[in-house]
């Protein structure tokens, strides 16, 4: 084994409870939402098909739309919206022989060009499922997240040096694949799924998932600024930016510690580069970087992507939102759904900062 790999995996055992149980804070989700915000989410980006649509991207669906759709229809408790998005879901993405999604559909024929699956777009589905089925007392959601979750265990997973890991898509990102694989990012680690994916197929080890998941938020840290990029090399002694991606700290990983605040994982450990590089970032935008050569390559200043600094700032020192922040008026798909992602979160778990 890789003695690196090795003396990381060993050093994520000891950091509490945190990295060694998928045993994580369970969010309630139902009636976080305010049906007002969510209509408003829904008039712009939900289609009557129950389709969401990304409309910075060429107007496409993806599983990892479909799949915040679900989750925040049913934060917003409207189970008809929820049902028409997985309705969708199902006829459309649910193409795989294998139980998964495939990634991508767009409005011109052929609308899956691609079947490849995107396994984060996979849990959040599952994940919406599994706390709908229970929310609403429906077995057969709770049946498809299962089917999901077996899927991703025995498809969706990659070894390497002591580490479980999860494979961005099955297909092109193994080590057989690429000569820096097995390739991963970060931001696919949804850390909140985790036990609600433990509880509907515990003989997967979901633990050593977690623990992967959370050795990469430490270990890949590149640059003056500590981010991780979107796209990570396991291939040698220590992780390093993906060969043929940009060596960004960009939109992927932007929601990373989104993911590790739902996931109940607040430590400054986990959170410090975040803090510390977004200090003014609720008011002045996240800066993307470039990590090899530290510069700033764009600025997001959506306040959808905004209330991200704001939120670790809440987590991290008690800070208030502030009251600019508090308005919700979405613009584009992405933003809009941290936005509420986030909001959802603050409105659970830390209202003295709204």
């Amino acid at each position: 084994m890789n003695r690196y790999l090795l003396a990381a995996l060993l050093a994520s055992t000891l950091l509490g409870p945190a990295a060694g149980t998928v045993q994580a804070q369970e969010l309630r989700i139902r009636g976080t939402i305010a049906p007002a915000a969510w209509k408003a989410f829904e008039d712009r980006f939900v289609d009557a098909s129950g389709r969401v649509v990304d409309n910075a991207n060429g107007g496409i669906s993806h599983s990892e739309g479909q799949g915040y759709g679900l989750i925040l229809s049913l934060a917003a408790d409207d189970r008809a919206a929820f049902e028409r998005i997985w309705s969708f879901t199902q006829t459309e993405l649910m193409l795989r022989d294998d139980g998964l999604a495939a990634w991508s559909w767009r409005v011109k024929e052929p609308h899956v060009p691609d079947v490849n699956n995107a396994t984060d777009g996979d849990l959040l589905i599952a994940y919406g499922l599994a706390k709908a089925g229970e929310a609403w007392n429906d077995d057969g959601y709770i049946l498809a997240a299962t089917r999901i979750a077996k899927a991703i265990g025995k498809e969706g997973l990659t070894e390497k040096g002591g580490l479980t890991l999860l494979l961005p898509g099955t297909e092109g990102f193994t080590a057989e694949a690429r000569a820096d694989g097995p390739v991963v990012n970060p931001s696919y680690w949804v850390f909140e799924a985790l036990p609600v994916m433990a509880r509907l197929v515990p003989d997967v080890d979901w633990t050593a998932i977690w623990k992967s998941g959370l050795w990469l938020a430490g270990a890949a840290r590149f640059g003056r600024t500590e981010l991780p990029t979107d796209w990570v090399s396991l291939h040698g002694d220590s992780p390093a930016p993906a060969a043929g991606f940009d060596p960004d700290f960009g939109y992927n990983s932007i929601r990373i510690p989104l993911y590790l605040i739902r996931g109940g994982i607040s430590d400054p450990q986990w959170l410090g580069p975040y803090a510390r590089n977004w200090a003014n970032s609720a008011s002045t935008g996240i800066p993307l970087v470039n990590v090899k050569t530290n510069q700033v390559v764009a600025n997001l200043t959506d306040p959808g992507y905004r209330i991200l600094a704001a939120l670790v700032a809440c987590v991290d020192a008690k800070t208030r939102i502030p009251d600019e922040l508090k308005l919700f008026r979405p613009t584009q798909y992405y933003p809009a759904a941290l936005y509420l992602l986030s909001f959802s979160y603050l409105a659970e778990r830390h209202p003295e900062c709204l």
